[in-house]
């Protein structure tokens, strides 16, 4: 089922989410960096993964119908939230949703019929066919990515924003925009005992993974596909959205 459905698009159609397929296959994960180490092989089953992080528009019309609470309050005053009330000022309904804590993105990913990213899916679809370190090549370039020298009084961006940001796999601002959450619990350690096939994550923790740098970073390290580190799942702030998975099997046509 893998080979025909390569390089397809598809709209989701719960949340019209324009989702990209990725094929299975064997993968590697980790470049030696900080605590991204050691790089080594997984293999991974086929997937779709959102081109887009979750936009103000969906989240709205998750919130209106689930009546989940709303992204209004942040935990952090430098990364204010973008909703005020129930409302999305005009101009940011493109813009990625922020302010969500981990278990509200895991609701919107359910309700969408989809899940969060395992963070090896989530690096998958940044490195590209290739396995580049950053979305779109092997070297750092600020003007590719939203990050603190471009992001103004603005903050985010749209989320089709740095068209030549994009993965190889046409994956927009998986570099910049906003950091986004993973499925998996965090731990430091877990690379060196990860399953080859797969893999989940630990099965327990205090902190789930969170991926790619966002408009508040500046550091060139923090923009890399393979970098990760882990945030209280209860977090809401407004450098902090996510993007959904759906699998192979559960993604449905016209």
């Amino acid at each position: 089922m893998c080979e025909d459905l390569r390089n397809r698009i598809a709209i989701n159609p719960k949340d019209l989410s324009v989702m990209v397929y990725i094929p299975a296959g064997e993968v590697e994960i980790g470049d030696d960096a900080r605590g991204d180490r050691p790089r080594h092989q997984v293999a991974l089953s086929g997937y779709w993964v959102g081109v887009f992080a979750v936009t103000n528009y969906q989240y709205a019309r998750f919130v209106g119908q689930t009546r989940n609470r709303p992204p209004n309050e942040s935990n952090w005053t430098g990364a204010p939230p973008r909703w005020e009330g129930l409302r999305v000022p005009p101009g940011f309904f493109d813009h990625p949703v922020v302010c969500v804590s981990w278990e509200d993105a895991r609701a919107y990913a359910e309700w969408a019929g989809g899940q969060l990213p395992s963070e090896a899916q989530w690096e998958k679809a940044a490195r590209g066919p290739k396995g580049l370190i950053y979305p779109w090549g092997e070297g750092w370039d600020p003007g590719r990515c939203r990050n603190s020298a471009s992001s103004g009084r603005e903050m985010t961006c749209a989320v089709t924003g740095y068209a030549r940001g994009v993965s190889g796999y046409g994956t927009y601002n998986q570099s910049g925009n906003v950091l986004e959450w993973c499925a998996d619990w965090y731990a430091g350690d877990y690379y060196p005992r990860s399953p080859a096939a797969d893999p989940a994550g630990p099965s327990e923790g205090e902190l789930r993974v969170r991926r790619g740098g966002g408009w508040r970073n500046s550091d060139a390290d923090d923009f890399r596909a393979t970098c990760r580190d882990g945030r209280d799942p209860k977090f809401r702030y407004g450098n902090l959205g996510f993007r959904i998975v759906r699998t192979a099997t559960t993604m449905k046509f016209a």
